[in-house]
């Protein structure tokens, strides 16, 4: 029974989460890096805002250097940093973890195996999240979408667990949840999502809805849509809808077939990200390093190890790894590069 929870990562997407189960009874203590964050959490208590509602919640926040102090072991670990900090934050994470706990990935990208490789498979559990948050002062998280489900919860080996079923339960108090017994291909379909939206924000400063609704950011997205797909189908995988669109419009779409309806439908579902940023440009915005490896450069290395092109893909980590970490500052003239191969 998952009674303690530890979330290793406090940014928005952790902060939310931890905020709501914590304001629906459960005992989570946060722990994060940001030292600024920490104290104002301990200060004024976690201001939660946004289509979560708004709400100062009183929580338990460590920074990392504090973990040493817990002294009671966790039945789940979240695991909810950048991609490229995932093994240290497992391996601080599995510190705490108790006798037939678990670990769960609770990231952008495909990195459950990777959590796995430290915590062991069998105590790793797949989250796909599908809501969007955003912070942009310390003790202040706010949720921006209004999505039907908000996470979907699976083994690594498709199988149903009692495990999985428990822990969609636990997050029904920060969103609608599911289990599934397809993570991969759940995986692959939010991978796309991430590589259209945030090195297209990133780049361009264009917020989630615009990268919809802009026509050259849209039919950028969906050249890379259609690349992510393929090399995911390549890899043995059945890709989940895309913005609950069918996976193979985006490759036809690509392909210039009915390509016009695609876009419609895209556009249409824009409206419930109004004001919502992708964590890649909030990155961006922050001077930070971005994901773009793990995402866009992900799907690349694999398509070079299945024989699949990923030009569009390719030229995105391009254009992205051209600015220096902290130098890139969101312009569409960025997208220069890519809207040329669109011609």
């Amino acid at each position: 029974m998952i009674k303690r929870i530890g979330i290793v990562g406090a940014g928005a997407i952790g902060s939310v989460v931890g905020g709501m189960l914590t304001k629906g009874g459960r005992d989570v203590t946060l722990i994060d890096q940001w030292p600024d964050h920490v104290a104002a959490m301990r200060k004024h208590g976690l201001r939660l805002s946004g289509t979560c509602g708004d709400h100062t919640i009183k929580v338990k926040a460590l920074n990392i250097h504090e973990a040493q102090s817990i002294r009671e072991p966790f039945d789940a670990v979240f695991i909810s940093v950048k991609s490229y900090d995932t093994e240290w934050a497992t391996q601080l994470g599995v510190q705490y973890l108790g006798p037939g706990g678990v670990v769960v990935d609770f990231q952008n990208g495909i990195n459950d195996e990777r959590v796995a490789a430290v915590a062991g498979r069998e105590r790793t559990l797949g989250c796909v999240i599908t809501i969007g948050a955003g912070m942009y002062e310390p003790g202040h998280a706010m949720r921006t979408d209004t999505n039907a489900v908000g996470f979907k919860i699976g083994e690594l080996d498709g199988k149903e667990s009692a495990r999985a079923r428990e822990l969609a339960q636990i997050m029904n108090a920060v969103a609608p949840s599911k289990t599934t017994t397809n993570l991969w291909g759940e995986r692959w379909s939010k991978l796309a999502v991430n590589c259209m939206a945030n090195p297209i924000a990133g780049l361009s400063g264009l917020g989630s809805a615009e990268v919809r609704t802009d026509p050259n950011a849209r039919r950028i997205a969906i050249k890379v849509a259609a690349e992510v797909i393929r090399v995911g189908r390549a890899l043995g995988h059945e890709i989940e809808p895309i913005f609950g669109i069918p996976a193979q419009r985006f490759v036809e779409g690509a392909d210039g077939k009915n390509l016009e309806e695609l876009e419609t439908d895209m556009a249409a579902g824009a409206g419930s990200l109004a004001g919502g940023k992708p964590s890649f440009l909030q990155d961006v915005l922050k001077g930070r390093r971005t994901e773009v490896e793990f995402l866009n450069g992900y799907v690349s290395e694999q398509g070079r190890k299945a024989g699949i092109p990923t030009p569009f893909c390719d030229a995105v980590v391009k254009v992205v790894k051209s600015f220096p970490v902290g130098t890139l500052k969101p312009d569409p003239k960025n997208l220069t590069p890519l809207i040329a191969m669109l011609r």
